[in-house]
């Protein structure tokens, strides 16, 4: 849970709920741990940010590759400033995220994803009707709109100008500057020999 939201009793309850569903769920195809509540055991770090999302993929084997995120949102949670504090941040990770809304705040997630820049690879509803919680696959991301949601990207050469500007500018020594002056006296030797031997053969 984001250390900026306090959810209703009830909501943390369906929360916590949906998040041990989806753990039956993807545990099949990989590993999978959850941080549920005050139990935040594995974080993810991106840049200089660390977060712990609601669930964390990794490979099988050995090595644990990070293979994606999960976040699960309520109604109380669908707003600006946790986009900001936790999808924003999970957008950026080279592991696909995935969020999990209520069928009925789609079009908010949505609107708050584009605004905020958010990478999301895949957009899930649930809704849960008497005991039974069903899932619904609302927006897969294709690669285009990945690169379209992180934003306008800065060319190389435009980054080291941006970054330089405010260097000042670096003097070469004057030997430095004597020893690129030299190929072109030499150029001209050729012709100054020419020039004497002609003034001998007068």
């Amino acid at each position: 849970m984001s250390p900026i939201l306090v959810r209703p009793v009830r909501e943390q309850l369906e929360h916590d709920r949906v998040i041990r569903l989806l753990l039956v769920k993807l545990k099949k195809r990989q590993d999978v741990v959850t941080n549920i509540g005050n139990d935040q055991t594995v974080p993810v770090k991106i840049g200089q940010v660390q977060i712990y999302p609601d669930l964390v993929l990794t490979a099988a084997d050995r090595g644990k590759k990070l293979l994606g995120t999960v976040e699960v949102e309520t109604a109380e949670s669908v707003n600006h400033l946790e986009a900001m504090a936790q999808w924003a941040h999970l957008g950026r990770a080279r592991a696909p995220f995935h969020l999990y809304v209520p069928s009925n705040c789609v079009d908010i997630a949505r609107r708050l994803a584009m605004e905020n820049h958010v990478n999301v690879a895949e957009l899930w509803s649930f809704h849960t009707i008497g005991d039974q919680t069903r899932f619904t696959l609302v927006h897969k991301a294709t690669p285009a709109e990945m690169k379209k949601a992180a934003g306008p990207r800065i060319p190389a050469a435009a980054r080291a100008e941006k970054v330089n500007a405010g260097r000042p500018a670096v003097k070469k020594p004057a030997a430095a500057r004597k020893k690129l002056a030299k190929p072109a006296v030499r150029a001209t030797k050729p012709a100054a020999k020419a020039a004497v031997k002609a003034k001998k053969g007068k």
